[in-house]
């Protein structure tokens, strides 16, 4: 048999070496490639085309609330980004600088941006004066490059597409509600969109970004426990705006400072996607981003009819879903192997016995399960099934996440769920960043999440020192 007619390569199993069968889904699923910079990525066609679709639901989702996109320069001065002391040594140890333009050396060096704080700040220095030029809402899509020392395909690369979000408010009430707000459009949209239910909570002073007041995060489950920080958003007060002098003049006409936010979440949403939903037989993607939501595989093409009855089907359904008909020479078992791989939520198989029957089969990528549809309804067929796979595919995560969330009620407790389970550790906490730092260290990484909205009281001490406890919070390893 010819090479290219191979059927499609086996992936490692997820329970035999994890790292690996996600390293095998992401090249065999054509999602991305690797790049001759180091800790760079390239991006083939089908994964970036999950990225424009993810794109494109947030970004409605942002204008709606009133937000705007604009668009940043890519470097930062030295002196701007120093303005603010604890932003600037946060991000330090990742940043790329630039040193030489064309042939001569900088007279000031140029960090590739990070993240984009100190830009917006110097820009709304120029633009906000008075109380009726807030709020400023805006949004911004870009790549940013931070230094990694390990890297992995859209979990951590040097440099990476993300939105971040900049919004400058009146008051101190106004920027918390955006901060809130924001973090429930991301829960909404991984929901809904993604469809990963996920824990939100605000993160411990030790986790929260650098020069943020606070710091909320979402932290999705993976398949195999591990967490992933899978956005964040952040109120900054007026920090910033002090430290690059930004004033406005404010109802009663006295000088005030406006308060800031910020909010991102970036590609590592592509990786939260496989490592939530995947399975033995590559991506299963949610109809909501999926580039192709359908996948038509005519069955004996060769014979008449069926190839013009599947080109007609295509025209139909097209106008309603992203739709791809297989008509290549490729085999039919080769072409379903493929289209498993690729994720793709639903097929449609159609051969001379469906065409007599006016009906096709419709299969689900979840659960395998085939469906005779009549044609005649097969638009609605079609649709009643993407939502299935949506559904189904939420109730796993949610039974995941059930089934992997442990309680302890002491360091003893801890220690053992943290060597035995896989999966988060709700515990109580005392509020001092000795007994993060011990229950990182002892269990060989384990940091908190975030304190939920949800909190428990499940005891009175610290689960770590024994301690009058502050807060229950979420704990588990990372990405």
């Amino acid at each position: 048999m010819a090479k290219e007619k191979k059927l499609v390569e086996q992936i490692t199993s997820m329970d035999v070496d994890f790292a690996q069968w996600y390293t095998d889904v992401c090249k065999k699923a054509e999602l991305m490639d690797y790049s001759s910079v180091k800790g760079c990525m390239i991006f083939r066609p089908y994964g970036y085309a999950i990225w424009e679709n993810i794109q494109k639901n947030l970004d409605a989702r942002f204008k709606e609330l009133g937000h705007e996109n604009v668009y940043m320069p890519m470097f930062i001065p030295e002196s701007l980004l120093q303005r603010e002391k604890d932003h600037v040594e946060g991000f330090a140890p990742e940043c790329a600088w630039v040193t030489i333009g064309g042939q001569n050396k900088l007279a000031e060096k140029l960090c590739v941006r990070p993240t984009s704080e100190t830009l917006f700040c110097e820009h709304f220095k120029n633009v906000i004066h008075s109380y009726r030029d807030l709020p400023k809402l805006y949004n911004q899509w870009c790549s940013v490059v931070r230094w990694e020392k390990t890297t992995r395909p859209f979990l951590r690369t040097s440099e990476f597409l993300w939105q971040e979000g900049h919004t400058m408010h009146e008051t101190a009430e106004e920027a918390r509600n955006e901060t809130l707000t924001m973090l429930k459009v991301y829960e909404d949209f991984y929901r809904d969109a993604l469809a990963i239910p996920a824990i939100t909570g605000r993160k411990t002073e030790k986790e929260k970004f650098a020069g943020a007041e606070e710091t909320y995060t979402i932290e999705p489950m993976m398949h195999n426990g591990v967490a992933l920080q899978g956005g964040t958003t952040h109120y900054f007060g007026d920090g910033f705006a002090k430290a690059f002098d930004i004033t406005f003049a404010g109802r009663d006409n006295t000088v005030r400072y406006p308060h800031q936010t910020s909010w991102g979440v970036s590609t590592r949403m592509i990786g939260a996607i496989i490592m939530t939903h995947g399975d033995d037989n590559g991506l299963i993607l949610p109809p909501a981003v999926a580039p192709i939501q359908l996948a038509i595989i005519p069955v004996a093409q060769h014979k008449e009819g069926v190839l013009e009855k599947a080109d007609e089907l295509r025209r139909q359904l097209a106008k309603k879903f992203r739709v791809k008909l297989d008509d290549s020479d490729q085999s039919t078992g080769w072409k379903f192997s493929q289209y498993e791989m690729k994720g793709v939520p639903v097929r449609l198989e159609i051969g001379p016995k469906d065409i007599e029957n006016n009906s096709c089969v419709l299969v689900s990528r979840v659960t395998r399960e085939k469906k005779f549809v009549s044609l005649d309804n097969v638009i609605e067929e079609v649709e009643a099934m993407l939502n299935q796979v949506h559904n189904e595919l939420c109730e796993r995560v949610t039974k995941n996440l059930e089934e992997k969330t442990h309680v302890a009620l002491n360091f003893e407790e801890f220690v053992e769920i943290a060597e035995n389970k896989p999966g988060y550790i709700k515990a109580m906490w005392c509020g001092e960043v000795e007994c993060e730092d011990k229950i990182k260290d002892v269990t060989g990484g384990i940091k908190s999440r975030c304190i939920p909205f949800n909190e428990e009281k499940l005891s009175d001490v610290c689960a770590c020192c024994g301690k009058p406890a502050k807060h229950m919070v979420v704990w588990g390893r990372q990405y």
